[in-house]
């Protein structure tokens, strides 16, 4: 069986971080960027030994990145990177499933269809994976920034976004600290959920607990809603517990004071683990002089996405809803 363009992408990016590596003592997850940038630029650092570079130069010869289409790119990054989380101290940032990820583009396209252009935020970036996936769904020129706190993950990050040959601006920072960022139409993003350890810094933020931690993905949900321009949509992957955890008032006064809950769409059962980790796409939008609540907020409990007729079925009652909403 031959190989796929996305496997032999990632065979050739695998190959070649593991040969640095027999030279270059660095995590594998950080020998990936390392790989990347020789095809991307198509240089080979001068401080490689001979062998490895007489090594790099016949795998140059034998591949072309003009080949691949974006899609074909993100996904062998992906599968990349996969396999670095495995040694990955930092759990705490999984990669967001490429159906939930597409689909994510497909909820933004639908609420930005009249848009030919937009700015797009993602404050959890990570390696990149969710916010290139939403660019690639987006039929229009989409000006993207993203930021994490972890390089590791935004060397990755950048080296997805360079080898798809797609424009992100990346910051390498603590994303509840200031950003030097104009206002954006849309944020797209997949939250970690736990506990933010600074208080004080927490204490900024409205929705901070009146006593001990707040929830990180609290602050970070309003932290990239203080970015959104009026009538901006936020769309973020969420526990299916946010509405019912001991913080849940700080969060339903919030939301009344600053967005319209346009859609909550709880994805399968069967995509997780434990009911306990179950997740949701909510849909929010921020308030502004000319917005309005939706008259009836998009809820519905998502199929198996590998359930193509149930799935088919949902997609044209979403089309309705938007159909109804956007007037």
């Amino acid at each position: 069986m031959t190989e796929s363009m996305t496997e032999q992408l990632y065979n050739w990016i695998d190959e070649v971080s593991e040969k640095i590596g027999e030279e270059h003592d660095h995590p594998y997850i950080d020998l990936l960027p390392m790989a990347a940038r020789v095809l991307f630029e198509q240089q080979i650092p001068e401080e490689y030994s001979d062998n490895l570079r007489a090594y790099m130069n016949d795998k140059l010869s034998v591949i072309n990145l003009e080949e691949y289409n974006k899609e074909e790119v993100r996904k062998a990054v992906q599968l990349a990177t996969l396999k670095g989380m495995k040694g990955y101290t930092q759990q705490q940032h999984m990669i967001t499933p490429d159906s939930v990820a597409i689909f994510m583009g497909y909820i933004l396209e639908k609420l930005l269809s009249d848009l030919s252009e937009l700015r797009l935020f993602d404050p959890v970036v990570g390696s990149g994976n969710l916010i290139t996936a939403v660019i690639n769904q987006l039929d229009k020129n989409v000006e993207a920034y993203g930021s994490d706190v972890d390089q590791s993950l935004l060397q990755l990050a950048l080296m997805n976004a360079d080898l798809q040959h797609t424009s992100v601006e990346f910051f390498h920072q603590d994303s509840l600290q200031p950003f030097l960022l104009e206002p954006v139409d849309s944020v797209v993003a997949d939250l970690p959920v736990g506990y933010y350890p600074d208080d004080v810094q927490a204490s900024k933020f409205t929705m901070k607990a009146p006593s001990g931690h707040t929830f990180a993905h609290h602050l970070l949900m309003e932290q990239s809603i203080n970015y959104l321009k009026e009538g901006g949509f936020g769309v973020y992957l969420v526990p299916n517990f946010l509405f019912e955890s001991d913080q849940s008032e700080l969060l339903h006064d919030y939301f009344q004071q600053h967005v319209h809950v346009v859609g909550v769409l709880q994805l399968p059962d069967s995509m997780f683990k434990k009911e306990q980790f179950g997740k949701s796409v909510l849909i929010l939008q921020k308030k502004g002089t000319h917005t309005k609540a939706p008259t009836e907020a998009l809820l519905a409990k998502l199929p198996a996405f590998s359930d193509a007729e149930a799935m088919n079925e949902m997609l044209e009652k979403i089309n309705a809803w938007f159909k109804e909403y956007r007037g």
